[in-house]
């Protein structure tokens, strides 16, 4: 096999691959990159049994054939050489890569041992924008759980229905509902559990002005964007009706600025006990509201004026979980709504029926 590709396309095709390479399969070829040629494009895949990737790139192929790079190694080497051509030419379990001045030997690995790469029947598929996926993901992900003894939480829910696109993500302290209308959409009734990290590793590949597409098959989920397609294990089981703990009512809502309340919940955050809460009280006369916490060393208040209405109330959060919320919101000003001082707090951004962020309080 012999062929030329930019250090920039190849290090484009390294980055979408790698993240499929395995790092603890005892299976050796399972740490490699199969590369294979196809007229004037090289396509790489990656696997590690659980998730497979696969991406295509222009190159200027001379001879034909197949190979597996050592994954880690050959992604050092392209990322250290010059941005110029590279040339590299594979004859049995040797491969000579040349960029510029530098020129390296490395041993490959068989490519008879790579796995096949998947192929699945698909029976939905929706296409999202690559700005509203990045967006929504990266709205709910922080409040997906990290405990892998209750696998639904890890992943986010995806749902389409009456055209509205939903992602909804809970660790049963917080959850964070993202909600956009998806328009010219025809595939009704799709819903995916799909895995938190999973997502996040596509919305940071996904380039503007594209789009994403999500495919259901039997139990798996393939993705497709930029040249690539992942195809990855849905997370089985039935994810629990979360809109059920939103509280029908509202009896305390304030609007603030959004840059002050994420300053005074940091502070607070230096002035905690060993389980970080602020306790937040709003005086609904004074359209005032003041956050105060307590430390062995010493203690803060702050107050902050707001637009509010309803009933007084005291109530304790989570700093840390206040602050995911927050930072998940892109509006310059929010809302937060209060039922009791034992019932759920809701962050919403001003931008209405966007996004919700509902957060369980704590006694403070």
């Amino acid at each position: 096999m012999k062929f030329s590709i930019t250090q920039s396309e190849l290090q484009n095709a390294l980055n979408a691959t790698l993240k499929g390479v395995s790092t603890r399969s005892t299976l050796p070829v399972l740490s490699g990159i199969y590369v294979k040629t196809n007229k004037d494009k090289l396509i790489f895949q990656a696997t590690d049994l659980e998730l497979s990737i696969q991406y295509e790139a222009l190159a200027l192929v001379e001879e034909e054939g197949e190979t597996v790079f050592p994954g880690k190694l050959f992604n050092d080497i392209i990322k250290n050489v010059n941005d110029a051509a590279v040339h590299v030419h594979v004859e049995g379990n040797t491969a000579s890569v040349v960029c510029d001045s530098s020129s390296f030997m490395i041993h490959t690995l068989e490519p008879a041992d790579f796995p096949a790469f998947p192929h699945v029947q698909i029976n939905q598929e929706i296409t999202i924008p690559s700005e509203l996926f990045t967006q929504m993901v990266k709205e709910v992900v922080k409040a997906c759980s990290k405990d892998e003894t209750k696998p639904a939480f890890t992943g986010i829910n995806v749902v389409l229905e009456n055209s509205t696109l939903s992602m909804t993500a809970t660790d049963t302290y917080r959850l964070a509902i993202a909600t956009k209308e998806l328009k010219d959409c025809s595939c009704e009734g799709f819903q995916a559990v799909i895995a938190s990290g999973f997502m996040m590793d596509i919305a940071n590949q996904v380039k503007p002005g594209s789009v994403v597409q999500l495919a259901l098959a039997e139990n798996q989920i393939v993705v497709t964007c930029n040249n690539t397609i992942y195809i990855n294990r849905k997370i089985e089981g039935n994810y629990p009706d979360c809109k059920r703990i939103i509280p029908n009512e509202c009896k305390t809502r304030v609007k603030l600025t959004k840059s002050q309340l994420v300053g005074a919940v940091r502070r607070a955050n230096i002035l905690s006990n060993s389980s970080p809460a602020v306790k937040i009280e709003v005086d609904i006369p004074s359209q005032t509201m003041q956050l105060s916490s307590t430390h062995d060393l010493g203690s803060l208040k702050e107050t902050i004026a707001i637009s509010g209405e309803g009933e007084n109330i005291q109530i304790g959060f989570s700093c840390a979980y206040l602050l995911d919320g927050l930072n998940s919101i892109d509006t310059n000003e929010v809302y937060l709504e209060f039922t009791l001082a034992s019932k759920p707090g809701i962050l919403k951004s001003t931008n209405t029926g966007s996004f919700l962020y509902l957060v369980m309080p704590m006694h403070v």
